[in-house]
């Protein structure tokens, strides 16, 4: 694939400029590779992979806003959080991956795009009681709503979910937070992005004492 292919099959999404557009083929063709072997995602084809994978995480990355440390809950293959560590390089993301051949993906791909992306190979609800981020994504988690009540505990300030109309999570299964009007992807009659904001302090504490 061509930056030039790349680039026109991701402008529904976001914009890439060359840098980028450069860095998602090698993390694109790193995926191939280890897809062979490694059951990342069952997307087959290029191009399919970067319109759901890398479109998706894009489009969550414009939505971001200010945020200095983001946490990617069942990463898997790196979605939506490797993107948005490529699209903002001043964010600290961390991938939480408990599953061990995709998390050995994970830290293959942080190193071979020279990342200073963390990898969490254990699931969520394990890391030291008080680490914080302030914003946590999640996308195509298994047990989305066990997923996002873990999530709430651990983002001081916002939730981005990539979900479906159908899948998206009732607003009473977030006391603390106020959802934002849902966000429909392009190119997709069902894909939303809703986002979450807390409301209030965070267990009482400042953002800086939280982010550990």
């Amino acid at each position: 694939m061509t930056p030039e292919t790349l680039t026109a099959l991701l402008t529904p999404y976001a914009a890439v400029p060359p840098e980028l557009a450069a860095q998602l083929l090698v993390y694109l063709d790193l995926i191939l590779k280890w897809n062979a072997r490694v059951n990342l995602t069952a997307i087959r084809t290029p191009e399919e992979m970067v319109r759901r994978h890398f479109g998706e995480s894009l489009f969550a990355a414009a939505h971001l806003g200010p945020c200095l440390t983001l946490l990617d809950f069942g990463s898997g293959a790196g979605f939506p959080g490797l993107p948005i560590q490529l699209a903002h390089p001043g964010v600290q993301v961390t991938l939480a991956e408990s599953r061990a051949r995709k998390a050995a993906f994970l830290r293959e791909a942080v190193r071979t795009l020279d990342l200073p992306t963390q990898v969490w190979p254990h699931r969520v609800e394990s890391m030291p009681d008080g680490r914080a981020f302030e914003a946590v994504a999640l996308r195509a988690v298994d047990g989305m709503s066990a997923a996002i009540a873990s999530a709430a505990l651990r983002s001081t300030h916002k939730l981005l979910i990539l979900s479906t109309l159908q899948s998206r999570p009732d607003p009473s299964a977030l006391p603390d937070f106020t959802l934002d009007p849902a966000i429909a992807l392009p190119e997709s009659h069902e894909s939303i992005l809703l986002i979450a904001r807390r409301r209030g302090n965070f267990h009482n504490l400042s953002t800086s004492d939280r982010l550990l």
